[in-house]
């Protein structure tokens, strides 16, 4: 038994229990077998339905509709234990045509090598230049068609500890998963990202694009996402103010 647990949450309208408790075997596989031996970090998952109570100390991946939702229902930053909580929009995943089973693999994975998405690598070219990287390790290699099934079941991509060690020389690692990436930060594949912060530019952080090309973002992020959680200092964090109701 892992000494993570996380509770599998579905509060979305667009997806019924069960197809949410289907998707979590795939889930524990993915965690179990894939990402643990890679990264040292494994967990047990279980699923919580609609208007479930999950167990207390556990971390929490809510299944909502939106972002507008996760306000309107409280999930905001930490649990309300201040334990880490990954939300997954299945309703925006629909209309962009996405799978919410990638997204869900991606904040999962995510949630569990940076629970309190503060970590970065610090990449120094010379005594005066440098860049933070987030250490958000699907974004690089997110897409959906880079992604892969278990039991019929599509989750995400993920980078290997390797792809943050910048002295990698190009092949001589496995640098994530799928073995898609042949180069370390900042490579990365057609649909990916990664946050970046030019210490020695002070501009903040950017949101780079497998394509090169910087987005600045000077408005708060969607909530819920690590994104503006990673931009929000640590004392305006919320607890969940969600309640839940057993049947």
């Amino acid at each position: 038994m892992a000494n993570i647990k996380i509770s599998v949450i579905n509060a979305s309208t667009v997806l019924t229990d069960d197809e949410v408790k289907a998707a979590v075997p795939a889930l524990q596989t993915q965690v179990s077998k894939h990402f643990a031996p890679a990264w040292g970090i494994d967990a047990d998952l279980t699923f919580v339905k609609k208007k479930g109570k999950p167990a207390p100390g556990t971390w929490w991946l809510s299944i909502l509709d939106n972002s507008d939702q996760a306000g309107a229902l409280g999930y905001h930053d930490v649990t309300n234990e201040g334990l880490p909580l990954g939300k997954v929009f299945a309703k925006t995943d629909q209309q962009y045509g996405n799978k919410w089973t990638v997204t869900a693999s991606h904040e999962l994975l995510e949630m569990l090598a940076d629970p309190d998405i503060n970590l970065t690598v610090f990449v120094q070219p010379n005594a005066t230049q440098g860049v933070l990287y987030a250490y958000e390790i699907c974004d690089a290699c997110e897409a959906d068609d880079l992604g892969y099934d278990i039991d019929g079941v599509r989750v995400s991509d993920f980078v290997f500890p390797s792809w943050f060690e910048t002295s990698r020389k190009a092949g001589s690692a496995q640098f994530d998963y799928c073995k898609h990436l042949k180069k370390p930060v900042p490579a990365m594949l057609p649909g990916g990202y990664i946050g970046a912060f030019n210490v020695s530019a002070g501009s903040g952080w950017n949101q780079i694009t497998a394509q090169g090309h910087p987005a600045t973002y000077q408005m708060r992020a969607k909530v819920g996402t690590r994104r503006e959680r990673r931009r929000t200092p640590r004392d305006q964090w919320m607890a969940s103010a969600a309640t839940f109701k057993s049947k």
